[in-house]
């Protein structure tokens, strides 16, 4: 195991040593990062191995930890990845990279895993398998040299002859030949309502993820969670996780939750020739090969695995207006079939909603009465296929509708500042920020950067299904090897 200092928790994995020191402000690289979730970080491992060798890299992060964002940052041992272990490589000519890691792990921390190619770990021993690769890379002589790892929030980006300069907090600066956005997910939009002030109140709760989302919380209380995704199923968990007997209701435009997975060893698809992209024909196509291979013995689950593949190249090849239909009419139901859940968590949530603690509605949220005596807040709201107004009462309301990727609004400061210099422009579906088919970021006026790129959910506007690691090890390992042929080392 690695040797430097380890973290006291379960499953932790040393972490990476901060080297801001050797990285003086106004310093210079030839590439810098700006994240160090897993897009970022799979990026910067990517770019040093194809990089000429006295070429730099700054990955930079605001958070705490490197290596893990979000995403894989959760404690909570239940929370499973959606995609099974053998498909989890960071590494696409090493599929058995990530299971060859969780069969190097020592029994006692396995917690009674027995990692297969099909077996669905918790995020968190994924966050370590990334914070591993950082170590090992440093391990790599002359890497510390080449990979500076610097823990501060990029706060502007302003363009000078053959070079940016990065404004860090506290005063620091950065010049870099190239930058790179790996910026991850935002929390989730608040639902429009007639009086928002609500929003502020203790009880509502806008990031699902925030160490206060469900804490000090009355197990006896009753929740809302609004949203039905993947998101509200992690919180869903937390809350049987930590003892909750209230009721929970989880409240969303459809009602729609993620299927689960179909067990190994089902039927395999059928080859098929093409696939339209106009969406309405790719859609029967999608209807008339689950049900041939339901008839088949087979699941409705491989007729969509069976697009995997090309659904990035479906995707670029719809007309904008296809895109749009397929946004405003099919994404929910693409999201629940396509982004399922493994079978232990379906089993739970399964469970709860026949012990009647867990209630699923489809409705749209008009207001909050939170003026009541007894602390709970009323939340009106109309049913879906209804013009009457139903209620639902709670203690605690968490946003759990997924990310906010409308880039017009979101608040954060570098985002707001990079739009407002016209350095950047949100895509025209208002998934993210525009970019090529090379994650060249485009300004306002539509011009293409030689300087400044994207990768990961930011480009989802241009690929969209970029969110899951197999994507993002592809885009990845795609944009580095582009990276590096730009890289003149210093």
């Amino acid at each position: 195991m690695d040797d430097v200092a380890s973290l006291a928790a379960p499953y932790a994995e040393p972490a990476p040593p901060m080297l801001d020191g050797t990285l003086p402000s106004g310093a210079s690289v030839n590439v810098a990062i700006i994240g160090a979730g897993f897009s970022g970080t799979l990026l910067a491992l990517h770019l040093l191995r194809r990089m000429p060798e006295h070429a730099t890299v700054a990955l930079i992060e605001r958070n705490n930890q490197f290596g893990r964002g979000p995403a894989y940052s959760s404690g909570n041992a239940s929370h499973l990845l959606n995609v099974p272990a053998g498909k989890m490589s960071a590494f696409q000519g090493q599929p058995g990279h990530f299971l060859e890691w969780l069969h190097s792990l020592p029994e006692a921390e396995l917690c009674g895993m027995a990692p297969g190619p099909g077996t669905f770990v918790p995020r968190t021993v994924f966050g370590r398998y990334v914070r591993h690769l950082i170590n090992q890379e440093l391990k790599v002589p002359g890497r510390r040299d080449q990979l500076k790892l610097v823990r501060g929030d990029v706060v502007d980006i302003s363009e000078e002859p053959g070079r940016l300069i990065l404004a860090l907090d506290r005063g620091r600066t950065i010049t870099a030949d190239r930058a790179v956005l790996a910026i991850g997910n935002f929390p989730p939009a608040a639902p429009p309502v007639a009086d928002p002030a609500f929003y502020d109140d203790a009880r509502y709760k806008p990031d699902p993820w925030a160490a206060d989302a469900l804490a000090d919380l009355d197990p006896d209380a009753p929740v809302l969670l609004i949203g039905t995704g993947l998101t509200t199923i992690d919180t869903i968990i937390s809350l049987l996780d930590q003892h909750h007997r209230g009721p929970i209701t989880a409240l969303s435009r459809r009602g729609l939750l993620p299927h689960r997975h179909a067990p190994a060893g089902t039927v395999p698809p059928p080859e098929t020739d093409r696939f339209p992209t106009r969406v309405n024909d790719l859609a029967r196509a999608l209807r008339r090969n689950s049900a041939r291979q339901m008839q088949a013995g087979g699941t409705w689950q491989s007729a969509i695995d069976e697009i995997r593949p090309v659904t990035m190249e479906l995707w670029q090849g719809m007309s904008l207006a296809d895109r749009q239909r397929f946004l405003r009419h099919l994404r929910p139901w693409w999201d629940t079939h396509r982004h399922r859940v493994s079978g232990p968590v379906a089993d739970r949530i399964a469970q709860a909603r026949e012990s009647g603690q867990l209630r699923i509605r489809a409705g749209r949220i008009l207001h909050y009465h939170h003026e009541h005596p007894d602390g709970l807040v009323r939340v009106g709201f109309r049913p879906r296929f209804s013009r009457e107004i139903d209620h639902a009462t709670a203690a605690r309301v968490v946003n759990c509708a997924g990310p906010d990727a409308d880039y017009s609004r979101i608040r954060d400061p570098l985002v707001r500042t990079l739009l407002g210099r016209g350095l950047v422009r949100p895509d025209p579906l208002c998934l993210g920020l525009d970019v090529t088919a090379n994650c060249a970021l485009t300004d306002r006026d539509g011009a293409i950067s030689r300087r400044l790129f994207a990768v990961g959910p930011v480009t989802k506007g241009a690929f969209w299904e970029m969110t899951a690691v197999p994507d993002i090890r592809h885009q990845a390992e795609t944009l580095a090897g582009q990276l590096a042929v730009m890289v003149k080392p210093r």
